[in-house]
């Protein structure tokens, strides 16, 4: 036996080997049906990518109809906002002609038709506000509340609680249930007892 003979006998013993071993691990086992089974899971795999095309359509559909349905209610609140001040704007102009009637007669009127003339345009302006939701905050005598108002000085004041509103620098206005502008206050607060005890 030559050196060849020998390699491949040992080759051929190999592969002899490597069958006998794949047939002890592997008994029994069904190529066709691995196959199958591959084919089968292909399949899902291909009605899974197409279910996710289907909801990816379908999201970007809703997507489109969800953007213009906000399109269209932005518009609606804008016609009903134009709508709105045009009503206010009306009553307004209404108080406008009245005060430059009440300018253009100024002259020629006396000092108690002049006054009663401007309280009757601060009843009309009052009036307008209210109706549109707007109303004063009453602040003299409450105590300080530091989401409602704004404090621009303090004072000592035995007399009064501590952080009561003794004085208004600027009013302020709520619209409906939301403050729109902030009272400037004037609050009390005690004397230091030191100071008290030194006088």
């Amino acid at each position: 036996m030559n050196l060849d003979d020998k390699k491949q006998e040992t080759t051929d013993h190999k592969k002899d080997d490597k069958s006998e071993y794949m047939d002890n691990m592997m008994p029994n086992i069904d190529i066709k049906s691995i196959e199958a089974e591959i084919q089968s899971l292909k399949k899902e795999l291909d009605d899974e990518k197409a279910k996710s095309l289907d909801y990816s359509k379908k999201i970007k559909y809703l997507q489109a109809e969800f953007d213009n349905y906000k399109k269209a209610i932005d518009k609606k609140v804008d016609d009903y906002r134009k709508v709105a001040a045009e009503s206010l704007i009306i009553d307004l102009i209404d108080v406008f002609e009245s005060l430059e009637k009440c300018i253009k007669d100024w002259t020629s009127t006396k000092e108690e038709e002049r006054l009663k003339g401007i309280n009757l345009i601060y009843d009309q302006l009052k009036k307008i506000l209210e109706n549109n939701g707007v109303t004063e905050i009453e602040c003299i005598g409450q105590k300080y509340d530091p989401f409602t108002h704004e404090v621009v000085s303090v004072i000592e004041d035995d007399q009064k609680e501590e952080d009561t509103i003794v004085d208004i620098v600027r009013k302020g206005y709520k619209l409906n249930s939301k403050i729109i502008r902030c009272p400037l206050v004037v609050v009390s607060k005690k004397r230091d007892k030191e100071v008290n005890n030194n006088v």
